[in-house]
């Protein structure tokens, strides 16, 4: 079926007639997602953690404590964060329910329990989507958080307000990369990402993908959501640099010939934190799904790992606890 973006800008090297597309070259190959499930099928990958589910979840995870009026930053589980700036609250890429997945019977189902619901929170003020996979947009919680708290506005990358609008959200903006808005204090600009979006068989990169960066008083915040390495990142910080707050990926990199267009790894997390000038990074896209064929427990170890060898800071990069948090005044003065 002929479709034509009704964004599309010839001027811009990510929009095209068909859809989005990253700047970089697509590294798949056809029959690559066939090779991969069956490769990962006879291997029985993943394993599970070394020490088993229980251990791993007793190790990685902690309820969130909302407590107090402070400034704060939570990790959430998987690429979910909190924000708590003036009172208000910002959540990013909230997926908070059983399953990644369409459907509640079958898909990536969670492995360690969410830290919250959306009925422990006080209120959601801002609610920021990086792109349209299920581990990032999650239907339940969404829905959750409209019923909740009708007046919550969603900021989202080009193409997705209408999905969001049939879903009874009032107020929703659209960005596309390097535009921003300002929302209770925030300034919030949308970032590239090496991506791609997908909800149906029929909606393929019709949605745009990004990063986030949250300017809060002191705070300069980069969220880079789901990307791939690529030197074209490192625009970020030179736009709209020095950050004193990250958040990398650094799970679901397995096997790398299939992953490396759309994952970064560990490694490559670990240089970009160094171009970076080695701020405060949260590791993300890790602790919950198994989405890929590492094992839950690789992604801190293989981390750690690399940040030993970098001869870089590790504890500024440490994988926190699913549920964890940090101040941000003493963010912004470090």
């Amino acid at each position: 079926m002929a479709w034509n973006n009704p964004w599309y800008d010839p001027s811009l090297a990510h929009h095209t007639p068909e859809g989005f597309c990253n700047p970089e070259p697509d590294l798949r190959q056809p029959g690559d997602l066939r090779r991969w499930q069956r490769e990962r099928k006879a291997q029985g990958l993943p394993l599970p953690p070394a020490q088993g589910y229980p251990q791993f979840t007793a190790q990685w995870w902690q309820p969130a404590d909302l407590s107090g009026n402070d400034d704060r930053v939570w990790w959430l589980g998987h690429a979910c964060l909190m924000l708590r700036t003036g009172g208000k609250i910002t959540l990013i890429d909230p997926a908070l329910s059983l399953r990644a997945s369409p459907l509640r019977f079958y898909g990536p189902q969670r492995k360690t329990p969410a830290a919250l619901a959306i009925a422990d929170f006080p209120r959601v003020d801002c609610v920021l989507i990086s792109h349209n996979h299920y581990d990032h947009l999650d239907l339940p919680t969404i829905k959750a958080i409209i019923k909740r708290f009708p007046q919550t506005e969603f900021v989202v990358p080009l193409g997705l307000a209408r999905w969001f609008r049939k879903r009874g959200a009032r107020r929703v903006t659209e960005l596309d990369w390097w535009q921003f808005t300002c929302i209770g204090g925030l300034r919030v600009h949308a970032v590239p990402a090496r991506h791609w979006s997908m909800r149906t068989l029929w909606d393929r990169n019709r949605s745009l993908w990004c990063g986030w960066v949250v300017q809060y008083q002191a705070l300069n915040f980069w969220f880079s959501g789901d990307s791939g390495y690529s030197e074209n990142l490192l625009e970020i910080p030179r736009r709209l640099g020095p950050f004193n707050l990250a958040a990398l990926p650094v799970g679901a990199y397995a096997p790398e010939w299939f992953m490396q267009g759309q994952h970064m790894d560990p490694q490559q997390a670990v240089s970009l934190y160094g171009d970076l000038g080695q701020p405060l990074t949260v590791p993300i896209h890790w602790g919950v799904f198994e989405l890929a064929d590492e094992s839950l427990d690789a992604p801190p170890q293989v981390l750690s790992d690399a940040l030993q060898a970098s001869g870089m800071d590790g504890e500024r990069f440490a994988a926190w606890r699913i549920g964890e948090s940090r101040g941000l005044a003493n963010i912004c003065q470090e």
